[in-house]
């Protein structure tokens, strides 16, 4: 059985970046490595609709937490039978984003802290009534919102399918995600978090000797 490791942290963080680097130092050490990222625009209705109503084309339904929530579980939920079968297939499954972004967003957005209502609805949601795979390790690549919101500009001025959503162009959402993520990191939710540096460049040796066999 393979490890599920997950990478999370803000919009622009450097999380597709530090998969590709994650992935190539695995495959160096013979391991066997698949990836997915969440959501699964284009593989999941589920997914789909959240594309849409982060663009605007939903009317409200993206002003409703609980309701956003629920569309990125059932996203996960769907992927659960081949999340599975790449963790017997695999020696590591990577993720780029998990149900923590989903605790850590909502969260935010209803002025929340990681021991709140909301994380410990979503846990319930996904992990127990979902019974989706839980994690063995989070890297949490932290950066300032500044920085992050900077790469997010970016990156949408340079790749033509990456516009900004509503979340991502809401630095004060984004301010209050990130100390989300740092309490559910102190808490070590659903398994063990690694914080790492993602301005100044993460040392990806280091991190793996963090993360184990």
């Amino acid at each position: 059985m393979g490890r599920l490791v997950v990478i999370e942290g803000l919009d622009g963080a450097g999380k597709r970046t530090l998969a590709d680097a994650l992935t190539a130092a695995f495959g160096e050490r013979g391991l066997r490595v698949t990836r997915r990222a969440f959501p699964r625009y284009g593989q999941d209705i589920h997914a789909d609709l959240v594309r849409d109503a982060l663009h605007g084309r939903l009317g409200d339904l993206v002003d409703s937490v609980y309701g956003m929530a629920v569309l990125y579980a059932l996203d996960r939920r769907a992927a659960a039978p081949a999340l599975r079968a790449d963790l017997l297939a695999h020696d590591v499954v990577l993720l780029d984003r998990y149900a923590a972004s989903n605790a850590a967003y909502g969260a935010a957005r209803l002025h929340q802290d990681a021991r709140g209502e909301f994380v410990a609805w979503l846990r319930h949601l996904e992990i127990e009534r979902f019974a989706v795979p839980v994690p063995d390790a989070h890297v949490l690549l932290r950066v300032p919102v500044e920085v992050a919101a900077h790469r997010a500009e970016q990156r949408e001025s340079t790749e033509a399918d990456r516009a900004r959503d509503a979340y991502e162009i809401d630095n004060g959402l984004q301010a209050r995600c990130a100390a989300v993520y740092d309490g559910l990191a102190a808490d070590g939710w659903l398994a063990p978090w690694h914080v790492v540096d993602g301005a100044t460049g993460v040392d990806v040796p280091a991190l793996l000797a963090r993360l184990g066999p």
